[in-house]
């Protein structure tokens, strides 16, 4: 661990911009936060050090090799053409199985989109969709992208924090307090990223109360962690309610449980409309999703998951370590386990007015990420780019010798406060 470092994470926008040439949409758009903290983490990789990237959100595991073989398959069969814009049949099959096994959910062939990642199916939601004035509850802490989608789209974010002490989690008089006649979207991403935290299904139960009572809103479910879940049981919320099925587009893909990243497939179900009209969206930028990432995607979904039950005990072991090491910093960091995802929202209100090694103030917890980069060579995402500060999401699904190394300089890093 290095003694004293110190570096300053600008999470600014890039420079060099020129405003004058760009649309307002996006002069005014942040890049993520999460590819910045990732970008800096390989800069200073080049320059020599020893960074141990805890910021990144994707699993370290390899692709299971069933998945890989149909995508080689794919390419001998010469697979590698166009396919239909909204996704192969082939695919939109499994996916529709897929919904109707896990999730209780029943949709149609035209009901269904394959999109180049789940963000895809997001942004084209809310591009096909909002118009000025229109308004997105958005409960936080969120995934970063979410606030700067709807703007970019045209919308309005309204930003409702679920504070630690509900468990990061909307509450239904919350919700109907938010809610206006400009209101078109609910986003609820359950399991959650930052937090780890999921609904139960009385839970889910509560808000569709709330959300009977206003048809005008519309709901963006993102199930990407379905899978990932230590306590409880996964619950999609448009299986709640018939009528609700009808106004929600349930987002999925296969990056985060089948740790496919890189393939970049992403789907939804949802009415027939808003399908149409995402595929449009695509028509004129993207086109259909890799036609051997899509035959990949079959395998994943049609076959059996024997893998998971391994990266699951894996992932709550390190889960436990990072609890443990967060629990051994005297107060700085603090956090209760989460019961799904593969991330830690760490309280580091303990941090804040602490003096570092050379004398630095940490005033805020950009601050205490820009510390734990420097000195501890580990680095995290300041809670503020997701919407909710003083905290530090701590993302733990990296090789368990990296996550070791990673937690003892946390450690000394934030005994070494004062």
């Amino acid at each position: 661990m290095t003694e004293t470092a110190r570096v300053t994470l600008d999470m600014s926008k890039p420079k060099g911009m020129n405003k004058r040439m760009l649309a307002a949409r996006i002069a005014n758009a942040k890049p993520s936060p999460t590819a910045a903290i990732s970008d800096e983490a390989r800069r200073l990789r080049e320059s020599g050090r020893n960074i141990i990237n805890l910021g990144e959100g994707e699993l370290d595991f390899p692709t299971p090799p069933h998945i890989c073989d149909a995508a080689i398959g794919a390419i001998n069969a010469g697979e590698t053409k166009y396919t239909a814009v909204a996704g192969t049949k082939e695919l939109k099959k499994a996916i529709r199985q897929k919904f109707q096994r896990d999730n209780d959910l029943i949709y149609s062939e035209d009901e269904i989109i394959v999109t180049a990642g789940a963000k895809q199916a997001i942004f084209n939601a809310f591009l096909a969709t909002l118009e000025e004035h229109d308004e997105v509850i958005i409960p936080a802490p969120y995934w970063v992208s979410y606030p700067d989608m709807v703007s970019i789209a045209g919308g309005k974010p309204i930003i409702i924090t679920c504070d630690e002490i509900a468990d990061f989690k909307l509450k239904p008089a919350q919700l109907e307090a938010s809610i206006t006649a400009n209101t078109k979207w609910l986003v609820l991403n359950s399991p959650s990223n930052p937090t780890g935290a999921m609904y139960s299904q009385s839970e889910l139960i509560a808000l569709v109360e709330v959300l009977d009572r206003h048809p005008n809103v519309h709901i963006i479910a993102d199930d990407i962690y379905e899978n990932i879940v230590y306590d409880g049981q996964f619950t999609s919320i448009a299986s709640i309610s018939p009528d609700l099925r009808h106004r929600t587009l349930t987002v999925n893909g296969v990056s985060k449980c089948y740790s496919m990243t890189g393939w970049r497939v992403g789907y939804a179900g949802g009415p027939a409309w808003l399908i149409r009209a995402i595929e449009t969206l695509q028509t004129q930028s993207t086109s259909n999703a890799s036609s051997i990432s899509q035959a990949a995607t079959i395998a994943a979904l049609n076959g059996d998951m024997e893998f998971a039950a391994d990266w699951m005990a894996r992932l709550q072991t390190r889960r436990d370590r990072l609890l443990t090491a967060i629990s051994a910093t005297n107060g700085i960091l603090s956090a209760k386990p989460p019961n799904s995802a593969f991330y830690i929202f760490a309280n580091c209100a303990g941090a804040i007015g602490k003096r570092t090694p050379d004398g630095s103030m940490i005033e805020t917890d950009i601050d205490m990420a820009s510390y734990l980069l420097g000195t501890a060579e580990t680095a995290v995402i300041a809670g503020t780019a997701f919407g909710l500060s003083p905290y530090l999401r701590i993302a733990y699904a990296v090789d368990d010798a990296l996550l070791e190394t990673a937690c003892d300089n946390i450690i000394t890093a934030c005994k070494s406060l004062t």
